[in-house]
Formats: structure tokens, sequence, C-alpha cells
């Protein structure tokens, strides 16, 4: 054997062996969520666009029915919105009458299930129990249950809770405005943090049947909020509500926002929204055009509200950098 063989020999046993690439983690867990929620895109693509856009083509046309033809459809341009804004008395007031109530529930769902997540990240006895307890109502709402729920509401509206002989249901006000007058006499509280207060207390039973999986959400990012961070501030330290402040509530952020748009939009569209409940009892049937005028409407100033609330929370969400 020659040296140049040698040679060429050793150079081929000294290159490197060429590795099969293989995908990041990064990019399994990207491959993994599409995964996920390829069943609810095939049905989206597949059921809900052709439904979304029969539903916008309708409130564009009155549909006349033709016996054994079918329908036909008689074009009205913006005839039903305009007539849903203009000519009907009673839609604009109903939809800010909606928004009113939703503008005091939303701030006190977030605030509740912030403070009640608080509560049960701590050590205690019974804390399993007590985030079990708090979910129940969540349960409780789902299904037959909670159609048997809005019907003993729509009861109660209609007059059939017990009256206390002063015009109001007992079911209806805990505590008056007068109450918490007296009782923030010695401070300086204006009438309208009063109203507001009176309010939410009057309204505690739907703030806390609403604020399950709220409380779940906050609770999760609670616990990935490392132990570490909280240890050290405790030896620089730090009281309790500077921990909070400067540490629990920058890093909770990012659930924040999860939880107004998710409650931003579990409010507009329950049952016993005011608006939702016009809209469904105002149509004569389901291919109405005025009936899916206001539907349209009332949708789009959902995702306007939705937008606006993300902007504005985006500005002081605060995103923990993972190497």
């Amino acid at each position: 054997m020659t040296q140049e063989t040698v040679k060429v020999n050793k150079t081929k046993a000294l290159k490197p062996v060429k590795k099969r690439k293989s995908a990041s983690l990064d990019k399994k867990k990207a491959r993994g969520g599409w995964l996920f929620v390829l069943p609810f895109v095939i049905g989206f693509v597949l059921l809900y666009i052709p439904m979304i856009y029969d539903s916008l083509l309708f409130s564009f046309n009155q549909i006349e029915i033709v016996p054994r033809q079918g329908y036909t459809l008689k074009p009205l341009g913006w005839g039903a919105y305009s007539a849903a804004l203009f000519e009907n008395t009673q839609f604009v007031p109903t939809l800010l009458k909606g928004l009113q109530g939703l503008a005091f529930d939303i701030p006190m769902i977030l605030i509740f299930s912030l403070f009640m997540a608080v509560l049960l990240n701590q050590k205690m006895v019974g804390r399993a129990a007590f985030r079990a307890i708090l979910f129940v109502p969540v349960i409780l709402s789902t299904g037959i249950l909670g159609g048997a729920q809005f019907t003993m509401t729509q009861t109660d509206a209609m007059g059939g809770a017990i009256d206390d002989g002063s015009g109001t249901s007992a079911s209806e006000e805990i505590v008056s405005a007068i109450d918490l007058q007296k009782f923030f006499e010695g401070m300086v509280v204006g009438q309208e943090l009063v109203e507001y207060v009176t309010v939410a207390i009057n309204n505690i039973f739907s703030i806390v049947n609403r604020s399950g999986v709220q409380i779940l959400i906050f609770l999760a990012g609670l616990q990935s909020i490392s132990p570490a961070i909280y240890e050290s501030v405790q030896i620089d330290g730090a009281t309790a509500w500077e921990t909070f402040w400067k540490i629990t509530f920058p890093m909770i952020t990012p659930m924040i926002l999860v939880n107004a748009v998710y409650t931003i939009i579990d409010a507009f569209t329950m049952e016993t929204n005011v608006v939702m409940s016009y809209i469904n009892n105002t149509k004569s049937s389901i291919i109405d055009a005025s009936g899916l005028a206001m539907s349209w409407m009332y949708f789009l100033l959902v995702i306007v509200i939705i937008a606006a609330v993300a902007g504005i929370f985006s500005t002081f969400v605060f995103y923990q950098k993972r190497n």
C-alpha cells in the first residue's frame, strides 16, 4: 500500500459523519399545537364559514319562500341595518343598557377572580376543596341545569320572586346605597363609587357564578411564577404589598389579558344578556333580515370592544423571556 493510499484512507476516516437534523423543540411544540386545533379548523372551514356567509347574505336580502321551489332573495341593501338603528326605537337603548351593565360586571369579575386566585394559591388547609367549590357554579350553569337556572331568572324578572313589600325582590338586592353611604360616612368617597360597590354586592351571585374559569386561569399563571423570585425579594425585605405589585401583578398580566377577552366574550354572548334576549325575541325567524342585521351589528361592536381592550392591555403586559 502506497503512502498516497494511506493518506486518502486517513482523510476519509477523519471526515465528520453527517447527522440527520432533528426538529427543534419549538417546532415540535408548534406541530403539536396545530394537530391539537386541527379538528376545530376543519370544522370552522367546512361548517361555520358557509353559515357565516349565508347569515351575512341574508341580512342584506329579504327571503321569500317559494312553495316547492325553495326561496328567492329580494335585495334590501342597507335597509335592515338602517331600520334597526333609526326606525327601531328599542334596539339602541337596549344596546346602551347592555353595555352599561357589562361595564360594571366585567371589571368586578376580573378583580374578584384575581383576588380569589391569590388566596387559593396560598398554603392552607382544604385548598383543593375551596378550588372545587368555586368551580362548581361553572358546571351547574351548563346544560340542563343552566337552562333551569335561566328559567328561574326569567321567572324572578317577571315578578315570581319573593317580594319584601318595598317593590323590589329580596333576591335582587342585598344592600342599598343608603347602607353603604352610612358605612363610608367617615371617608371621602364619591357617590359614584358607592353606587358601583352597591351594584357589585347585589350582583355577587352572578359574579361568583361567572368567575370559575377565570380563577383557574389566574391560578395557572400564579403557579408558573418561580418560587426563587419570591425568595429573593423576601431576602431583600420586600413587604407582601410590594411583592404583589412589583412581582405578582406584572407577571400575571398576560393572564389578565386572556381573562379580559374571555370575560367580554362570555358576558356579551350569555343568555341573560339583555341585548341577546332582545334580538332573539325580536326576530320572527332565523332568516329574518332585521334580526340578522342587529346580530351582525352587535357582533361587530363586540369585536371592536375586544380589539380596544386588547390594545389597551397590551401596553402594559409583561412577557417573561425564557432562555
